[in-house]
């Protein structure tokens, strides 16, 4: 079932969705050759303390999971798609990173993700990235009253087919609200004029994952959590935790332009 927000409580998630910005900026600004992905995750669990926020990852466990996540923030490097475990490996130069970070606060969900280069790029990666960022924009605007499921996730998928890249079968975005996961599912392809009507009220965390070899394919790791891709291809997240309103969507996790 769905959940129609109230105006007081988009605005509530807004807060939790400005602590979601602040921890991915500054994970962003320490993310260099040399650093560790466990102190990247002590990064971000520390913006949490400081804002009286708890983390609707750590601990997490899905049915598919063997072991509940054991971070606050999801660090997948080169060929992992999403839900990567922060270890003790440390950035090496021209590593692509993809971070994914959620906050509660007051009861509240924010969620969001981003992905990076660290130290010298590789111009498809750069590309990879950019176009992680144009599908989400077109996810985003798409998501108006009057259109859709489908037609974001058309928008979605067309740019990211258009570019020659694969998209994840199965993962996409979702509902967000009092938890982390709730209906409706937001899929990265599909048909336009599809699907559930969007209303005002309605929260989506839109999320478009790209593989860089155009597969679809990928595996889960050893740790039961990491998803990587089959062909060994770097990839690519961008994600938003958006509301869809009377005045056009509101991006609840936006943060500051590097």
């Amino acid at each position: 079932m769905v959940e129609l927000k109230t105006d007081t409580s988009i605005d509530a998630m807004y807060d939790a969705g400005q602590v979601v910005a602040r921890a991915l900026t500054a994970v962003r600004k320490a993310a260099a050759v040399g650093v560790s992905l466990l102190e990247l995750d002590e990064l971000a669990h520390d913006v949490l303390r400081e804002a009286g926020a708890s983390s609707p990852f750590l601990g997490y466990r899905p049915s598919f999971a063997p072991v509940p996540f054991p971070a606050t923030l999801i660090t997948s490097v080169n060929d992992a798609i999403v839900h990567g475990v922060p270890t003790r490996y440390r950035l090496r130069d021209g590593d692509l990173l993809s971070l994914d970070f959620g906050a509660e606060l007051g009861g509240w969900v924010g969620d969001s993700a981003l992905s990076l280069v660290v130290g010298t790029p590789r111009p498809a990666d750069l590309r990879l990235i950019e176009t992680a960022g144009r599908a989400l924009a077109a996810g985003i605007e798409a998501a108006v009253v009057g259109n859709r499921i489908g037609d974001i996730a058309h928008a979605i998928g067309s740019v990211c087919r258009a570019a020659g890249y694969g998209i994840p079968d199965g993962f996409g975005g979702h509902g967000v609200g009092r938890r982390m996961h709730e209906d409706p599912s937001v899929p990265n392809e599909g048909r336009p004029g599809r699907g559930l009507p969007l209303r005002h009220g309605m929260v989506l965390a839109i999320e478009p994952m790209l593989i860089a070899g155009g597969t679809d394919a990928y595996y889960a790791a050893p740790d039961g959590w990491t998803l990587r891709t089959s062909d060994g291809s770097r990839a690519a997240h961008s994600e938003h935790t958006v509301a869809i309103t009377d005045n056009g969507p509101r991006i609840l996790t936006a943060r500051e332009t590097p």
